[in-house]
């Protein structure tokens, strides 16, 4: 019995976790105007919504410069100009193309690597609304000393508020929320790492 009733303790606090999460996720939108940052990343997913929300900021004067952070290696400049609805002379002069990244952890690293090159002190973070407290933790993680605002981009096919009537949205809001917690979980445990053994970097 006294398994049983572990279980569903689990069970019930992974419940409450997920609830949680998916209110979080949901109170995102409609993202308020940022202030203006060194640079604005993009993350590639399966809607063009946020490049195109991205490059609306850029060409808003909300950052010098926009990276598209993930984009397929198959994928010519062009196609990526004819995506975001920019005028040539701001694309050209001022978006940078990423292709290294496969993930949200490659994401960060690739986002990282550019902020420092570029001497990036402030980002402004643009993706998905469901992706957005996963991509946080992972730029975070990756870019300790930026200062970062997240603007996320409400799904059309999620409503974020809805998401338990369908299988689709209930399927997409778990997976999200069990990555995120493998991600907090990963995080929480490196920070661990860096207090008992200082001066060394975690495994």
């Amino acid at each position: 019995m006294k398994g049983v009733a572990a279980i569903l303790v689990i069970v019930g606090v992974w419940l409450a976790g997920l609830l949680a999460f998916a209110d979080r996720v949901a109170r995102q939108t409609p993202a308020e105007v940022p202030a203006t940052a060194d640079g604005i990343v993009s993350l590639t997913g399966h809607s063009d919504l946020r490049l195109r929300a991205a490059a609306d900021l850029l060409e808003a004067g909300k950052a010098k410069r926009l990276l598209i952070s993930g984009v397929n290696r198959q994928a010519r400049r062009s196609d990526l100009e004819s995506l975001v609805h920019l005028p040539k002379t701001v694309f050209e002069c001022c978006v940078d193309l990423g292709f290294t990244a496969e993930d949200t952890v490659g994401n960060a690293r690739e986002t990282a690597d550019w902020s420092r090159t570029m001497r990036f002190h402030s980002l402004i973070l643009v993706t998905a609304d469901y992706h957005m407290p996963r991509a946080l933790l992972e730029l975070r993680a990756s870019a300790p000393d930026a200062i970062i605002e997240p603007y996320p981009v409400a799904t059309p096919e999620l409503d974020a508020r809805r998401w338990f009537f369908t299988v689709h949205g209930a399927r997409r809001m778990t997976v999200e929320y069990s990555k995120y917690l493998a991600t907090l979980t990963g995080e929480t445990a490196d920070a661990i790492k860096r207090r008992i053994l200082p001066g060394r970097t975690p495994v």
